[in-house]
């Protein structure tokens, strides 16, 4: 995928040459230095070759949103040649598809996803065929209120922000000289959050893992429940987990080495494997792995590296708890709020490890990213008095 630089540094050759941007769309370079964006494509059968523009004249993002404009054109049967293509260049949903290709190597898939749906939701049928220059404060101000008359106050405002970023995007690219977003004070409050159903008093914790314990269901389902009570991780790392993951099970200090793509980090940081989240195991968490691997007819040496775990769907814990007699008292999730609190009190000096112990950041972003002890001694303590509390 070019980049700004790129299409900057392109010099002329003694011959014509291209280069690939995406979505064909491409570069054109002549010997005499000329350069014009251009796009393969085919439309009733046939192949076109079209041409938007040169450069500088039209700049990188003003090329990917004709090749868009082409290309839905093509998707409604219309020929992408054509004067009504050529036009809606410089609409707001043309614009906010260029926006959004440029991110979305910043953003997890599924961001990127949510991000477009909801454009193509709330914002397009209400202002994405109307040219930039067109678009006002009152118009922004009608969708985002129409949202919120849906009860949707927190949609608004994200949407909000996502109509700003397209607007400085092209603003900053000379599409646009103005951004009637600026209309946030205008929006109604935000309601207070609501946190999440969670039990914080130890003697309720021992009652749910024990009702748990007795609700009958698929024994995976208990033994999930179980394990995600004793690691307190976020469930979907859990539901990702593979045999691969777990470290020394049979040893003297078993662990399970969350990677970074099933954690909640920045896209970036996915990739890395060392922003890895590594949870020690107590010996009761050791004991659920091994009955989880015997009911699959292996031990625990010889489990497929890439099976998963705990092969639960998404809804299954939670109805687990309400089968228990918890339901509104405490979700999957609650487990991260309970070992917070209770650890918090019985172990003060701990603060920072309790937080490591649930991935959480570290608030001191100097410190964060010097100091790159894993603490796992002490986070193994924690969570062998964990287990010890609410098993007791």
């Amino acid at each position: 995928m070019l980049t700004n630089a790129a299409v900057k540094a392109a010099t002329p050759r003694s011959r014509a040459y291209k280069l690939a941007d995406e979505r064909s769309l491409f570069l054109f370079v002549t010997p005499t230095g000329l350069k014009s964006w251009r796009m393969k494509c085919r439309y009733q059968g046939r192949e076109l070759l079209l041409t938007f523009g040169r450069y500088p004249e039209m700049t990188l993002a003003q090329a990917r949103a004709r090749c868009d404009v082409a290309r839905m054109a093509i998707a409604a049967g219309e020929d992408p040649r054509g004067d009504r293509a050529a036009a809606s260049a410089d609409t707001f949903e043309s614009v906010a598809r260029a926006w959004h290709a440029a991110r979305i190597d910043r953003w997890s898939a599924v961001h990127a996803g949510d991000v477009l749906a909801s454009l193509e939701r709330d914002v397009f049928p209400a202002i994405g065929a109307k040219r930039l220059a067109e678009i006002d404060e009152g118009g922004v101000l009608d969708l985002l209120e129409q949202v919120e008359a849906r009860g949707r106050i927190e949609t608004a405002r994200r949407l909000r922000q996502r109509i700003d970023g397209v607007f400085r995007f092209a603003r900053r690219r000379r599409l646009v000289s103005h951004n009637p977003a600026d209309v946030a004070d205008e929006l109604a409050v935000r309601p207070p959050a609501r946190p999440m159903p969670a039990l914080t008093d130890l003697d309720e914790c021992r009652a749910l893992f024990a009702a748990c314990e007795r609700a009958g269901g698929v024994p995976i389902v208990r033994r999930a429940a179980r394990f995600l009570a004793l690691t307190v991780p976020r469930l979907g790392s859990l539901r990702a987990m593979t045999w691969s993951e777990i470290e020394d099970l049979d040893g003297t200090a078993p662990l399970w080495r969350i990677p970074a793509h099933h954690l909640k980090l920045a896209k970036a940081k996915k990739a890395e494997a060392r922003f890895a989240h590594l949870v020690p195991l107590a010996p009761a968490a050791v004991e659920v792995l091994r009955a989880a691997a015997a009911e699959n007819g292996y031990d625990t040496r010889s489990a497929p590296a890439a099976a998963r775990v705990f092969p639960v769907g998404e809804a299954a814990i939670g109805a687990l708890i309400a089968r228990a007699g918890f339901k509104g008292r405490h979700v999957p999730h609650g487990w991260r709020a309970s070992f917070s609190t209770i650890m918090n009190e019985a172990m003060p000096a701990e603060r920072d490890a309790i937080d490591a112990a649930l991935g959480h950041a570290n608030k001191n972003k100097v410190e964060g990213a010097y100091n790159r002890a894993d603490q796992l001694a002490r986070r193994r303590r924690l969570f062998l008095t964990w287990a010890d509390l609410i098993l007791s």
